[in-house]
């Protein structure tokens, strides 16, 4: 095992053996691309640029874990090794090559960056829904492979179901993600954008957010009484919701429904096309 990667990677990841006797080779850096499955999308350029400095003192004390592909090699383990490597004007960067499947890439990445809880909250949330979307497995399958609750789990996902100017707040660092769990409760979501704006100004904390919810929630906006949807649709539109890690809203007419699927990127709505294609 490459020091440094933990025998509790062994004991979640099965059909990943680490060995003693794994050899590190020597690539060229030009031969590695990062992981397609990386849940982390920002890297701190001042954070690169200090572990660049210690490349160019010490070298890479810890190789790269990757897998082989048509092009090269696609990094498992290790991206910021890479990019501060080839900061440092690197030609080549130690690795083990290990044979994993995508599956086993997205789970190595999320772990290798929860255990040095480098993710946003909204990382971590899509990181889960992706991998149990690939996966097929439930929140409770999940919660038992990576060691985390199944609550935790629950609570990060249902971020993915604020809408996208909360989300990016709290990619950003603005909100928390307390904060972040504490708006989900707000029932008049037209209130949400003044809602957040007074957060932000005042400088609120979670327990101040809350607070101001609940007197939300009491003394809502005048509004016409919405029929309640059929148990049938309810359950249609949780099992979706859980499926795709998204806000779903299933809406049905007199002739005809319709479904709305929601999502907060680009790369989210990839993401969800790609489920859907499944």
């Amino acid at each position: 095992m490459a020091k440094g990667l933990g025998k509790g990677l062994d004991a979640v990841f099965h059909g990943i053996d680490y060995k003693e006797e794994d050899s590190i080779q020597e690539v060229s850096i030009k031969q590695c691309r990062p992981n397609p499955y990386q849940p982390r999308k920002t890297f701190q350029a001042d954070a690169i640029e200090e572990l660049k400095e210690s490349i160019l003192e010490y070298g890479i004390i810890q190789p790269l874990i990757v897998r082989k592909s048509i092009r090269g090699f696609e990094i498992v383990v290790g991206e910021r090794r890479f990019r501060a490597a080839k900061e440092a004007g690197l030609q080549t960067v130690p690795v083990v090559v290990k044979d994993l499947s995508d599956a086993n890439m997205m789970e190595l990445a999320l772990l290798e960056n929860l255990q040095r809880e480098d993710l946003t909250p909204i990382e971590e949330a899509h990181a889960y829904a992706n991998l149990m979307n690939e996966l097929k497995i439930t929140q409770e399958e999940l919660s038992k492979r990576l060691g985390k609750s199944r609550s935790h789990i629950a609570n990060i996902v249902r971020l993915l179901s604020l809408p996208e100017q909360v989300i990016n707040h709290i990619n950003n660092g603005e909100l928390s993600m307390g904060q972040g769990r504490a708006l989900l409760g707000l029932k008049d979501k037209n209130q949400m954008t003044p809602l957040v704006n007074k957060i932000l100004q005042e400088k609120l904390n979670v327990r101040q957010v809350e607070k101001l919810i609940n007197q939300l929630n009491e003394h809502p906006s005048p509004k016409k009484e919405k029929a309640k949807k059929d148990i049938f649709i309810q359950e249609r539109e949780s099992l979706l919701r859980e499926r795709l890690g998204t806000s779903v809203n299933i809406r049905k007419g007199k002739r005809k429904g319709k479904i709305e699927i929601e999502f907060h990127s680009d790369d989210d709505l990839e993401r969800i096309i790609e489920v859907l294609e499944k």
